[in-house]
């Protein structure tokens, strides 16, 4: 009886999603009008943001919180300069995953696999 009741909790705690969906890696931003904006990196809690302006205030580095949906930006260059609040990982017809990146008003860029 304890090996089944070991093997359900087991196969119930596998079958979850886990917390932190596949935001990490390197993405290709555009902005509203379909422009490109730059290249998201993100690794562990940082990111970078190189933005495709010179002298943009938006690049360099910050930290982030990842969620369940993705991520929430609490310092940096998107945070103070864009104010972008959060990242969210939305499912995309070419290439499986993509991030939105929201302000607390609107979506701003969309960020694909690199």
């Amino acid at each position: 009886m304890r090996r089944i009741a070991l093997i359900a909790a087991l196969t119930a705690l596998t079958a979850t999603p886990t917390l932190a969906q596949s935001f990490e890696g390197n993405w290709g931003c555009r902005d509203t009008t379909s422009a490109k904006a730059g290249i998201l990196t993100i690794y562990g809690n940082v990111y970078g943001f190189a933005s495709t302006t010179p002298g943009d205030p938006s690049s360099g580095t910050g930290t982030i919180t990842g969620y369940e949906n993705g991520v929430g930006f609490n310092d940096g260059g998107l945070k103070t300069a864009r104010n972008i609040t959060a990242g969210r990982v939305i499912p995309d017809p070419s290439f499986g995953a993509a991030i939105q990146l929201e302000t607390t008003e609107a979506i701003v860029m969309l960020c694909t696999p690199r």
